[in-house]
């Protein structure tokens, strides 16, 4: 990874995995810390990019599709705070801010500057990981909301979901009957069609739009029961496919309308 290029991005090597949690943008002018940040992250199935001031931040933003950026708060150049406020200018990408003071003024500082969260240095590995799922959950949460609303009635191979009186019909127009769990599920799936998920994201996603369903320890039976259901009127067509080793995928090219499932 290269942090001596003076706007440089650097791309940290990819890991072997497949999982596909988002792409996360480190901006830190140490470049151990970008290192360290970005083969852990790696490890839980992100892509990261490195960028070690804020014009070279700018650059990846305005190339990439970013979902969230851990922002140092002491850059050269530019401080952290002044980037962030930029960013929300036109962005409600979530930011971390990683900061290595404690004082609660700096930290009152970042989060008015428009941060959602903040890490103090020396942090642990683990604590930003968390802290980034649990932004990214809202953030997916909000804008599957903002789909919901938005749109009433996806369609799939030849499939027909109304989200808002919750019916999926099948492509000979019969009424499947799903669970709460499986419904949800099936929602998750076709907001991330084409993409490998993990069971823990799954979870992730499908829990941020369910109420009262439990639903941890029975993902795998929810996601049989779904195949089942799915494959029993699909023509011989396999939609949720089993990724080895990496979790599964919705292979299919989704429509979102307006109106009302007929």
């Amino acid at each position: 990874m290269s942090g001596n290029a003076e706007h440089e991005t650097d791309q940290a090597p990819a890991a072997p995995t497949n999982d596909d949690h988002g792409h996360i943008l480190v901006v830190d002018d140490d470049p151990q810390i970008r290192l360290l940040v970005a083969r852990f992250l790696q490890r839980h199935g992100y892509q990261v990019t490195g960028a070690p001031d804020g014009r070279a931040m700018m650059e990846a933003l305005a190339h990439s599709a970013i979902d969230l950026i851990v922002l140092d708060l002491m850059l050269p150049g530019r401080s952290g705070v002044e980037l962030c406020r930029d960013v929300r200018a036109t962005s409600h990408v979530p930011i971390v801010m990683l900061t290595a003071r404690s004082e609660e003024s700096d930290r009152i500082t970042g989060l008015e500057g428009g941060a959602d969260d903040y890490v103090t240095k020396p942090f642990s590995p683990r604590e930003l990981l968390a802290r980034i799922r649990a932004l990214l959950r809202r953030a997916r949460a909000g804008q599957g909301a903002v789909v919901s609303q938005a749109s009433t009635l996806v369609t799939f191979d030849g499939w027909r979901m109304d989200l808002r009186r919750r019916e999926l019909q099948s492509p000979a127009g019969t009424l499947i009957d799903l669970s709460t769990g499986e419904f949800d599920l099936l929602v998750a799936f076709v907001e991330h069609a084409n993409r490998v998920l993990s069971r823990e994201a799954l979870m992730q996603f499908a829990k941020a739009r369910m109420s009262d369903d439990p639903f941890d320890r029975t993902i795998d039976v929810q996601i049989s029961r779904l195949r089942r259901k799915l494959e029993a009127d699909a023509s011989g067509s396999q939609l949720i496919k089993t990724v080895r080793g990496a979790g599964y995928l919705f292979a299919s090219t989704i429509g979102y309308h307006e109106g009302q499932s007929a």
